[in-house]
Order: C-alpha cells, then structure tokens, then sequence
C-alpha cells in the first residue's frame, strides 16, 4: 500500500529574522512545492503563508513560525506532502514508488531484478537494477522502459544483449 504522504525535502536553516526556513527539495524542481498551500511536519498539517525558490530552494513563511528561535526548531525536519494533493499526469509516477519493484523482460516475461533506486544523469534518468548482487543500469527512455505499473509492483523492459 502507497503511503499518503510523500517526503519532498528537508528543512536545514533558518532564513532571515522573521522565522522563514531555507527547504531543500527532493522534488523534480524547487518550484513544484510552490504550488503547496499546506505542507506536513513531523505529522501535523502546517500552513503555508508564502514561499519562493531562492538559489534551488525553497524559502517558506510557515503558519505559527514566526520567530528565528521557532524556525530553529524545525531544523532537519522532512517535509511531507499529502499525496491526495499532488496528483499526477497519464504515465508519470513517484520514484519512490518504483522501488523495490520486479523488472520483467517485455519479450520473455522473465524476472531480471529488482529496482534500487533510479538516478538522474544529464541526458535522463537510469533505473538502477539489483540482480542478487549486481547491479545493472536502465536508460529511463521509452525505447526501453515499456511499461511502470506501480499498482502491480513492476517495470516491463526491453532488454538487449550487453545491458545486464
């Protein structure tokens, strides 16, 4: 079962003397969480008054977070999202959810691993293959990721001589 909430960064400093936090994302990019009027501390639903991306981060006003002492307090907190508020488009999914699924090759059916993890690289991203022990990369590109179902648990690749 998915968790509904999603980690999309951490708090690291304080920002200024009004009590503002400096977020770094884990998100695609900074400016996503932007459209956020509420994220998730350490469970609790906090509001958020006004945030900027500053330098690949996010500057945040948080509701009650008014002081530098209070700001302090948050510091190294992960901030969540719920997952209800940030849906997504037609064939795109979380990476979070592709972890730890089968990968299947598209032609035979066979199981090939399991994904660890999945890594951006300048040209794209690479599916990161645990094959008991080894480890094989995946360009995240459709001429081989076929399919990502993260309701069934698995990517269907095409798999070529020389990738595993």
């Amino acid at each position: 079962m998915k968790d509904s909430f999603l980690d999309v960064g951490q708090i690291v400093r304080t920002h200024g003397i009004r009590g503002e936090v400096k977020l770094i994302p884990w998100a695609d990019s900074a400016e996503f969480l932007l459209g956020f009027k509420k994220f998730h501390i350490d469970g609790a639903p906090v509001a958020v008054k006004h945030a900027y991306v500053h330098n690949g981060a996010v500057i945040a006003s948080l509701e009650g977070v008014d002081t530098v002492d209070k700001a302090m307090a948050l510091k190294n907190k992960i901030v969540r999202i719920a997952r209800a508020d940030a849906p997504l488009p037609e064939g795109k999914y979380y990476i979070r959810d592709v972890i730890g699924a089968s990968v299947i090759d598209d032609e035979s059916g066979e199981t090939l691993g399991i994904v660890k993890d999945v890594v951006d690289m300048p040209a794209h991203s690479m599916f990161v293959l645990d094959r008991g022990g080894t480890e094989a990369l995946v360009p995240d590109v459709p001429e081989f990721i076929k399919k990502v179902d993260t309701e069934g648990g698995f990517v269907r690749i095409r798999f070529i001589e020389g990738m595993i």
